[in-house]
């Protein structure tokens, strides 16, 4: 009975990330995600309460996902823009997701709290290889952290038009171009 239960949680995160990846919060039906998800309404709302806190659920697993799968390398940090920017083009989702969470978050009295304690662990660490002479104290760690994670995603978050200007560029062009502008950072 666990695993059933277990199943369909999983079976509706999955929807619903693609449900938020396609039409954000406020355009998501849950009807829509029930009915990928091979399962009802009810059930959304006995795991998850709302489709606001299934969302957060959604965003929660993200964020899990990526600060496991990429963890920061504050002595790499032109290798940590590459693996994000990686991780970005094998999961358009992902900037999806973070769009949305943007757009419709931005004004949310409660942030949460993984990704405040996922940032802040993030800027500490640069902060210390600052404080070890390992890396250059020009800029702060916490705005060097939004310029690494802005270049990292720069690529995915073009307009469709400017897309189409560098439509030649190969992603491993992309890729390099990433880490020789996290390199010019340091430098």
């Amino acid at each position: 009975m666990a695993g059933d239960a277990e199943a369909t949680r999983r079976r509706l995160l999955d929807a619903a990330s693609q449900e938020f990846a396609a039409y954000g919060i406020a355009g998501a039906r849950v009807d829509r995600i029930a009915a990928a998800a091979r399962s009802n309404k009810a059930q959304i709302y006995h795991y998850f309460g709302s489709k606001d806190a299934l969302f957060d659920a959604v965003f929660h697993e993200l964020v899990v996902r990526t600060v496991r799968e990429v963890p920061i390398d504050p002595l790499d940090l032109p290798g940590y823009a590459a693996r994000l920017f990686d991780g970005y083009e094998d999961h358009p989702e992902v900037q999806r997701l973070a769009t949305w969470y943007r757009l419709e978050r931005a004004e949310t009295d409660s942030p949460l709290e993984i990704v405040v304690a996922s940032n802040r662990a993030k800027v500490e660490a640069i902060a210390s290889s600052q404080r070890s002479g390992a890396l250059p104290a020009a800029v702060a760690a916490d705005d060097l952290l939004a310029l690494v994670l802005t270049i990292a995603s720069m690529w995915t978050s073009m307009t469709p038009e400017y897309n189409a200007l560098v439509s030649r560029h190969t992603r491993a062009h992309r890729r390099q171009v990433v880490i020789d502008a996290v390199r010019a950072l340091l430098a």
